[in-house]
């Protein structure tokens, strides 16, 4: 007994004493954006997809080196997702009103057109099985799910509309049992079907309005993990299911705009949002560390417990063991709209001057001082890059508010002050 108990505890040891590294990689870069979203077949096969300027590379040594591949889509197109079936069959998800397929690895893509109604955005996508694939959009709303059981030849639209006003995220364990994550009335929301998206059954809601489940992680098919993006004065967080979602845990994260989420473990994993790049805990997200290592995460893509790549202001990949030389980028980038707001203080118009940097979806919340909501006063979707003017009518009563602004580059917050 002494001697297994030993070997129990030196097996302890030594798994405590692993090093996780995240390293950036210096090529592709993401020009002043974002990368969205990474997928890899298998520890050396992947691709990325670079969101604002849009544009896909594919890797076949582990990120080595990437090649640029032509989708051949109009500019300025965001692109949110990309996800695979095979080495050869894969999808592209974009929210520019465009989804696009590949049959020979990313050589070439086409515009998938036998949709209807044809999706806004796709802001999540998984491949299950060997020939289904499911979609989910949009961020900005109306919500919807795609679905096609022949590799993408044909599709299927789902209206979600009665379950949640948008849908972020998407993943299954087989073609039948999936999940889907969003927000409705009640704020971010989980829904779980059995039946390959017949049906839907609510499983979680936060209760918070204006929430959204942003990303969302399977882990043994039965324990999830999921990041929830916020607003102000409320906490992002981490939502954790040890079940298959039956019940769930909540721990606050520290950037309110959290998306990316990634675990190893019930206890081991990483989250980085609009403002971080990699927070570790060994806890179960009781208490996080901040790394120093990346900047606006978006996806965190796990191979096996040893080799991840993760999407944010570079790509990044995770080995396990001393890596001898690392490379750490000061890479925290801030991606934000610039918007002028003048005259400030208002007075019965609110005239707004917003500088778009690519094709991007904007909704507007107004909010008083301490934090209560009011209403949405604007959402738009916008085609080229560019300033915007919008002359809004305000007629609210004197003092201090809050424009809660929402695009394609996060959330941000403008003051502004009624006469």
């Amino acid at each position: 007994m002494r001697i297994i108990s030993m070997a129990f505890f030196l097996l302890s040891l030594a798994l405590q004493a692993q090093t996780y590294n995240w390293t950036a990689f210096s090529y592709p870069t993401s020009t002043g954006g974002r990368f969205d979203d990474v997928f890899f077949l298998n520890e050396n096969v992947g691709w990325a997809a670079r969101g604002g300027n849009g544009a896909v590379f594919k890797t076949t040594d582990g990120g080595s080196s990437w090649a640029q591949q032509t989708v051949g889509s109009p500019p300025n197109e965001y692109y949110r997702n990309i996800e695979f079936l095979n080495e050869n069959v894969g999808f592209l998800g974009t929210l520019s009103d465009n989804f696009y397929k590949t049959a020979d690895g990313g050589n070439s893509w086409q515009r998938v057109t036998k949709i209807s109604p044809y999706p806004q955005a796709i802001c999540g996508l998984d491949c299950v099985g060997t020939s289904t694939v499911y979609g989910c959009g949009a961020w900005f709303s109306p919500a919807y799910i795609i679905k096609s059981t022949d590799s993408g030849n044909t599709w299927q639209y789902i209206d979600m509309s009665s379950y949640a006003f948008a849908l972020v995220e998407i993943v299954f364990i087989d073609e039948n049992i999936g999940f889907v994550g969003g927000s409705d009335d009640d704020g971010a929301v989980i829904l779980k079907t059995t039946d390959g998206g017949a049906s839907w059954t609510k499983i979680y809601n936060s209760n918070i309005p204006f929430e959204y489940v942003w990303k969302m992680q399977l882990l043994d098919n039965n324990k999830m993990f999921c990041s929830i993006e916020s607003e102000a004065p409320n906490s992002g967080k981490l939502i954790k299911s040890l079940n298959g979602g039956v019940t769930w845990e909540a721990n606050d994260f520290p950037d309110v705009y959290v998306q990316a989420v990634g675990f190893t473990s019930e206890t081991h994993g990483w989250m980085g949002g609009h403002n971080t790049g990699f927070y570790e805990t060994f806890d179960g997200g009781n208490t996080w560390t901040n790394t120093g290592v990346g900047g606006v995460l978006n996806r965190i893509f796990f191979v096996n417990n040893n080799v991840a790549y993760a999407a944010g202001a570079s790509i990044y990949k995770m080995t396990v063991g001393n890596l001898g030389t690392q490379e750490v980028t000061e890479d925290h980038l801030v991606r934000k709209l610039r918007i002028d707001v003048a005259p400030n203080p208002v007075k019965d118009k609110l005239n707004l001057d917003i500088h778009f940097l690519h094709s991007d979806h904007i909704i507007i919340g107004l909010y008083e001082a301490s934090g209560k909501f009011i209403k949405n006063i604007l959402k738009d979707d916008v085609s080229i890059k560019g300033t915007k003017k919008y002359s809004l009518d305000f007629n609210y009563p004197k003092g201090n508010y809050l424009l809660n602004v929402h695009s394609n580059l996060g959330r941000q917050a403008v003051k502004i002050i009624k006469e």
